[in-house]
Order: structure tokens, then C-alpha cells, then sequence
């Protein structure tokens, strides 16, 4: 269920699922008991808090190549680029 605030009024939205592995719902039922709420809210809330993590933003492309490799193991200084200063790159002739 997805809702939109339009003119003052929540507009709600019905999502159906198809095809959805029995193990999944019965997971999900699980869950949701843990929780103390039905499986309907459960998805929902699960829902809410998969779109809103799309919303931090990253911290641009040098931190997601860094976080891909993070654990390969590397825990060495470079020692090619110890002590030079780093410049700009310079793209006109």
C-alpha cells in the first residue's frame, strides 16, 4: 500500500504481489508476530524503509569504489604515493 498526500488528502495505492514463495510469507508472517502487528503492516513498514534508505545520499563515487574493495584484504600503505602532493588534472593543451 503506497501512499501520496494530493490536495490536502492521502491518496492510497494497492500493490498486489504475485508468484511469492511460500517460504517468503511464511517468514513474513513470522515476522510480523514478532513485531505484534499483521502481515499487511509489516510489509508496509518494510516498504517505508526500503525507499527511504534510497534518499541518503552516498558519498560519491571514490567512497563506493573504496566501500566494493573495502574487504579484499588490503591493509598496506601505498608506498608509490607516499610524501608526493596530489594534483589536479590539467585537461587543456
Amino acid at each position: 500500500m503506497i501512499s501520496l498526500l494530493m490536495e490536502g488528502r492521502w491518496s492510497v495505492g494497492q500493490l498486489v504481489v504475485r508468484n511469492l514463495e511460500n517460504a517468503v510469507k511464511t517468514r513474513l508472517q513470522r515476522r510480523a508476530k514478532r513485531h505484534g502487528r499483521s502481515m499487511e503492516e509489516e510489509v508496509r513498514d518494510i516498504l517505508r524503509s526500503a525507499v527511504s534508505e534510497e534518499e541518503i545520499p552516498s558519498g560519491g563515487l571514490g567512497t563506493d569504489i573504496s566501500r566494493l574493495f573495502m574487504k579484499t584484504g588490503l591493509d598496506l600503505d601505498v608506498p608509490e604515493l607516499r610524501g608526493h602532493a596530489i594534483k589536479p588534472a590539467t585537461f587543456e593543451s
